[in-house]
């Protein structure tokens, strides 16, 4: 196994500064709203009181402390393009709201890097949902609407936000990456990608220098190949290649059993990451993976039907079975610079969350 000097191994906080409907359904519960787009666009004067109380209570300084009791050394934390508030690009799924979003997110993140200085924690900010939505998934912001690409407006705004959390978090000691952009859809032509991700860099570098944050782009669901030669030293440092790996989406995975899902993870995953390693010329990291194999649970969007490997398992074995899952998944993942599991907490997916997974023995109880 490669050497664990400063290997990333961390956690998502999903669904904090950046509302999804399948991991806190009690936010969402009385809306027609499928995404934080149009739960701030439906509430409208009712969304700031309920959303800060979410903010304040959803993550806090005691689950920094436990991430890093735990043994973690790296949180991912995913912000949309309004957290600095107004003035972004007006989207049709606004309705009448010049600037539906909800104010203030950028001081609780001005606190959670606090918090992650003062448990040691490296931080990686991820800009998770950008103006006309990258990739049409609720998590992009606006479900069902990817139109990021299609406008110069929205290219450009993206990368002020960018060069602004550079700007702001410079000196912040725990900030170690910027994800230039989370899950661009695969249907986006690869060269918008590649000179966003440039440009991305030169805002980045204007504020921070190499040897202090990473540059961190995502493979847009796309072969890693599209990438060889691209961003390489010495003209670019300290560039990191994201890839995300599940197994509850594609038909094939769905439909496999328990052992082609270990095989997949420990063997396809793994060959994967020693490719990667051997021909990119980059470091990689894993940015979000789960214990996740059932899709109805994080879908409030994909076509049935919805069986998986775990469901005809009694208690025992589902148990064996999510243990061996975790552990193949993270041998391969270890060969990466590092990985970041997704998501350090839902309200009613347990495979999906590290706190419950760690709870139940399926996770690690310590990552030293």
């Amino acid at each position: 196994m490669e050497t664990h000097v400063n290997k990333l191994r961390g956690v998502n906080l999903g669904s904090w500064l950046l509302l999804e409907k399948w991991m806190v359904p009690s936010l969402f519960e009385g809306t027609q709203a499928t995404d934080e787009t149009t739960w701030c666009a439906e509430l409208g004067a009712a969304a700031p009181e309920r959303l800060r109380r979410h903010w304040n209570s959803f993550v806090t300084r005691d689950d920094f402390a436990w991430i890093a009791e735990r043994g973690l050394n790296a949180v991912r934390i995913p912000v949309g393009h309004w957290i600095f508030g107004p003035d972004y690009p007006y989207h049709p799924s606004y309705g009448t709201a010049r600037h539906p979003f909800v104010t203030g997110g950028i001081e609780v993140l001005d606190r959670a890097m606090d918090w992650a200085a003062e448990f040691g924690l490296k931080v990686m900010l991820d800009l998770h949902a950008a103006p006309g939505c990258q990739n049409g998934f609720d998590n992009g912001g606006i479900k069902d609407v990817c139109e990021w690409h299609t406008k110069a407006e929205y290219r450009e705004h993206s990368l002020a936000v960018l060069e602004r959390l550079a700007g702001r978090y410079r000196a912040a000691p725990a900030l170690a990456a910027i994800e230039v952009l989370n899950e661009p859809r695969w249907d986006i032509p690869t060269d918008y990608l590649k000179a966003y991700n440039l440009a991305a860099y030169e805002r980045i570098r204007r504020h921070c220098p190499a040897e202090k944050v990473a540059v961190v782009f995502h493979d847009g669901f796309r072969s890693y190949r599209e990438y060889l030669g691209f961003m390489q030293a010495p003209e670019f440092r300290n560039v990191v290649f994201d890839l995300h790996r599940y197994q509850c989406f594609d038909r094939a995975d769905i439909d496999s059993d328990i052992y082609a899902h270990l095989h997949k993870a420990a063997g396809d995953w793994r060959g994967e990451a020693d490719a990667i390693n051997a021909e990119l010329g980059l470091p990689a990291i894993c940015g979000e993976w789960s214990l996740g194999l059932d899709l109805k649970v994080v879908s409030l969007w994909a076509e049935g039907p919805y069986n998986h490997a775990l469901e005809h398992m009694d208690d025992f074995q589902q148990h064996v079975a999510n243990r061996g899952y975790a552990a193949a998944q993270l041998l391969s993942f270890e060969k990466y610079l590092g990985w970041f599991f997704w998501s350090y907490k839902t309200e009613t997916t347990p495979a999906w969350s590290f706190r419950d997974c760690v709870a139940r023995g399926w996770l690690p109880s310590s990552f030293r």
